[in-house]
């Protein structure tokens, strides 16, 4: 019995083991003065935010939950570049802006929900 017992243990330890969900992924996409989402929702848990500047000016991307207070920051962006942000994200609604100058008073604002 102490044989069927260790077998199954050391099959059990061995098994291949679940890979683990990929990431959720947004794109983001800046121009004067507006941000584009590629998607309105994203699963809960890790998410890569990829920053694409499509406009004339530098940009950056601020997100936070609403209601929170930390908030993720991406680097000036120039021109025709991009950035990538890997973070985890809880369920709930979050706000995005572009925090160079008025840009985020000049419509540089969108908004993402993430759900369970």
């Amino acid at each position: 019995m102490k044989l069927l017992v260790f077998a199954a243990a050391a099959a059990a330890a061995f098994a291949p083991q679940a890979a683990a969900p990929a990431p959720a992924r947004l794109g983001v996409s800046a121009r004067e003065f507006h941000l584009i989402l590629s998607r309105a929702s994203v699963k809960a848990g890790v998410v890569v935010i990829q920053l694409q500047n499509d406009g004339e000016d530098v940009h950056d991307l601020r997100v936070r939950r609403v209601g929170g207070v930390h908030t993720f920051r991406f680097p000036l962006t120039s021109p025709g570049d991009r950035s990538e942000l890997v973070v985890h994200l809880r369920p709930g609604r979050y706000s995005l802006w572009c925090s160079v100058a008025d840009h985020a008073q000049l419509g540089m604002r969108a908004a993402l929900r993430v759900r369970r």
